[in-house]
């Protein structure tokens, strides 16, 4: 079965040229021009991927991502013109998954299309042996059903705010670099900096303010605790 990917995109050379491409590798691609488009399609066919572009007539890529975050965890790669850092990150903190800068080469938007459907469907760095349940403190992780509960209330939380937390909680007290939770948590291939990281860990922080996840300056994280996770 083809994977579907929504394309939201205004500029009609853009479209072709990605649509093009996506087509080639054997996707199934859906173009639209604005977010009010892609938001009627996601209300009735979910693509499995969103390309997104940023500045859009009327609703702009990072209330759109925002909303869509709202509801699901299906990955989302952002493109724009803008190339500051304070918009890349913007748009991870929104839950954007990976960032493109325009101009960007189509095989290099294909490599990471295939790249996040790669890690979907198998996290990297993350143990597929089930267990039943993992608790640190007031941590509760439901391993097999991807559940996270915080002072015994449940929170949604996004696939990679999962992954980090299960991988920190399997280690408890372990400091970890940066470029280990990269490599961990996005794979091998990951272009992007370890911005990405500390984007993450600010998202995890901002759900679970007295989380015990520490930053070990310099360095990395680690989810500190004077019990042994169980």
């Amino acid at each position: 079965m083809k994977h579907h990917i929504g394309v939201v995109e205004d500029d009609t050379n853009i479209q072709n040229i990605v649509e093009a491409y996506l087509k080639k590798e054997g996707y199934e691609a859906t173009v639209m021009a604005s977010a009010e488009e892609a938001w009627k399609l996601w209300e009735t066919r979910r693509p499995d991927m969103w390309v997104l572009d940023i500045m859009l007539p009327g609703m702009d890529g990072y209330e759109f991502c925002k909303k869509i975050r709202q509801e699901s965890d299906v990955p989302i790669i952002i493109i724009s013109a803008k190339d500051d850092e304070v918009d890349k990150i913007l748009g991870l903190e929104l839950g954007g998954d990976d960032y493109l800068t325009k101009p960007f080469s189509p095989r290099e938007l294909v490599a990471r299309v295939k790249r996040l459907f790669k890690r979907a469907s198998s996290p990297a760095g993350i143990s597929q042996e089930a267990n039943e349940h993992i608790k640190v403190d007031q941590l509760l992780i439901h391993e097999t059903e991807r559940r996270i509960f915080w002072h015994g209330e449940e929170l949604d939380v996004t696939t990679k705010e999962f992954d980090l937390l299960l991988l920190l909680s399997k280690n408890v007290n372990r400091a970890f670099s940066r470029e280990e939770l990269l490599i961990k948590i996005w794979g091998e291939d990951y272009f992007g900096s370890d911005r990405a990281v500390d984007d993450l860990v600010k998202r995890i922080r901002k759900k679970m303010s007295d989380l015990p996840l520490e930053t070990v300056w310099g360095y990395g994280y680690r989810l500190r605790s004077e019990e042994e996770s169980s």
